[in-house]
């Protein structure tokens, strides 16, 4: 009975600690967490300041917790990524960014924000989900889905570079186009036109020139 007593009550305490930690992740999206209270976070998750001290022991505690819990997010999907060329198919950060949201709807606001102050942590993000990038495209590479690059690290820099400002500018997107990037439904539009762009370009290619045009034919008659 003492064992299971105890099982249950680390139980509560892991939820109590992930509720409390997701309210700071909304919050801080939301202001920056320069702009929250601790006594904000507690009243947004529904518990006491107090429990949020036990769990964390102070704001920076908390913050910390919230940055590598988006550190992890990130890392959780790089398996996925570099079994892409695997399962024969595509993908981009925000395509698996905008399938995971459903479980964690605060990440993409508090990604956004991170992004935005910069700071040493969002260095760090920046270069795990660059390598994640980089390994899921040496993996459709390998599968023959997308060609050799003349220089990897840049080709996946700039794919990054795409996939993060939809996170960024989600909201303005969303605004001139009537099309939430990445919601559930606005997500299937948005890869679509992506998928275009990689696969055909965005420029005409001209036509050849012939050997003998026929403005120049009807000059010699």
């Amino acid at each position: 009975m003492f064992s299971i007593l105890n099982v249950r009550i680390a139980t509560e305490d892991l939820k109590a600690a992930a509720l409390i930690r997701e309210a700071a992740m909304r919050l801080f999206g939301e202001r920056g967490a320069a702009g929250v209270t601790v006594r904000q976070i507690a009243a947004a998750a529904g518990v006491s300041p107090g429990l949020v001290m036990h769990h964390f022991g102070s704001k920076q505690g908390l913050q910390e917790a919230v940055d590598r819990r988006a550190v992890a997010f990130f890392e959780e999907m790089v398996g996925e990524l570099s079994r892409i060329g695997e399962a024969g198919g595509s993908a981009s950060l925000a395509e698996m960014l905008a399938s995971r949201l459903e479980s964690e709807p605060a990440m993409a606001g508090y990604i956004r924000r991170l992004l935005a102050d910069g700071g040493d942590t969002a260095d760090e993000l920046f270069a795990k989900v660059f390598a994640m990038t980089a390994a899921g495209m040496r993996s459709l590479v390998a599968a023959g889905i997308a060609r050799p690059a003349a220089d990897e690290p840049v080709r996946a820099a700039f794919l990054l570079a795409n996939d993060l400002a939809v996170i960024l500018l989600r909201r303005q997107i969303a605004r001139v186009t009537g099309t939430d990037p990445l919601s559930r439904d606005g997500l299937a539009t948005w890869s679509a036109v992506v998928m275009d762009v990689y696969a055909g370009g965005v420029f005409a290619v001209p036509a050849p020139p012939t050997d003998d045009p026929p403005a120049r034919k009807e000059a010699r008659r």
